[in-house]
């Protein structure tokens, strides 16, 4: 089974977007043949500035590999190193109708949120598509704003093999139904576009400020607490083992601690599971040319797939 997962490199990477993205594509790695790539083309309909773009490229490669991603069992690369795909997005752009594009939710949503709209923003799905079918991914895992993305894909593909014959592989869809939404700082989705992110690779200081503001109700200690309602409660819940959540639920029934004392222990237990990653990523910081080898020898294993098969595209549509 092949599974294929993308990434954009979009900068500092906080614990929604772990927990969110990051840890199921890593897991994966274990379920079959992951190709995992950091997605600079998707990137560049929102990043306009160069150094910012390679800054976040090279920071998303660092925190994946902090992180756990093996090179030794997965193909991970950025997209820009495997060309190919490129060629492959203009001819699937040939098959694609443009009233599917005119109805996808994302496009609207970004142009809707101020992003401004460019042919390479509105034909995002078949750029996507291209990723995906050009390594004949069995699966490919999305949160649910994806779907409809991965459904264009799997037009596309029947499209292709309706007039060229049995060629691409059709794609299955794996919602992530575990992965829950991570609340932020203000109890709103964690997201840098509201700033209420806990960043888990900050310093102590400022990650210990970030928990600091989570926001709470105005009891007071010797006053009765909700954990179902709290915020910090939910964050916890992430990290901790039920024994562990038991025994923090009565902590907040005993009337003998206030939220201060809650985040302190949700401070520490961020710091406690992240401090090996971070000892990790102190190493690959300070070793950028170590990076960089592992993405080239991925990029090389991508481009020794992508080239057999875009020779049976080409073929196929009569270009060779």
């Amino acid at each position: 089974m092949r599974i294929l997962s993308g990434i954009q490199p979009s900068g500092a990477m906080h614990i929604g977007n772990y927990f969110g993205a990051v840890k199921p594509i890593i897991s994966s790695q274990d379920s079959g043949e992951l190709f995992a790539f950091i997605a600079s083309y998707h990137a560049m309909t929102s990043v306009k500035d160069k150094d910012i773009l390679r800054q976040n490229i090279f920071d998303t490669a660092v925190n994946f590999l902090s992180l756990g991603l093996n090179p030794d069992k997965a193909i991970f690369y950025r997209q820009h190193d495997v060309p190919q795909v490129l060629e492959l997005y203009w001819i699937l752009s040939i098959l694609t109708p443009m009233a599917m594009l005119e109805r996808g939710h994302s496009y609207k949503d970004k142009v809707a949120k101020g992003i401004k709209s460019s042919h390479g923003l509105f034909s995002y799905p078949v750029l996507m598509a291209a990723d995906i079918l050009l390594f004949d991914a069995n699966i490919v895992p999305v949160g649910k704003d994806q779907t409809q993305h991965i459904e264009m894909c799997r037009d596309i593909a029947t499209t292709f093999n309706d007039r060229f014959g049995d060629i691409l592989t059709i794609p299955k869809i794996k919602i992530e139904q575990n992965t829950q939404t991570v609340i932020g700082t203000d109890g709103a989705k964690m997201s840098k576009s509201y700033n209420n992110t806990i960043n888990m690779f900050d310093t102590e200081k400022k990650l210990k400020k970030q928990i600091m503001n989570i926001k709470t109700d105005s009891k007071g200690i010797h006053e009765p607490k909700d954990y179902k309602t709290c915020s910090i409660y939910k964050l916890c819940e992430l990290f901790m083992s039920k024994n562990e959540l038991i025994q923090l639920q009565q902590r907040y029934i005993n009337k003998t601690e206030g939220y201060g004392h809650f985040k302190q222990t949700l401070y520490e237990i961020v710091q406690k599971y992240f401090a090996a990653y971070k000892n990790k990523r102190e190493h690959y910081l300070k070793n950028p040319d170590e990076v960089e080898h592992m993405l080239q020898s991925g990029a090389a294993k991508a481009k020794a797939k992508a080239t057999k098969k875009l020779e049976t595209i080409r073929q196929a549509v009569g270009l060779n």
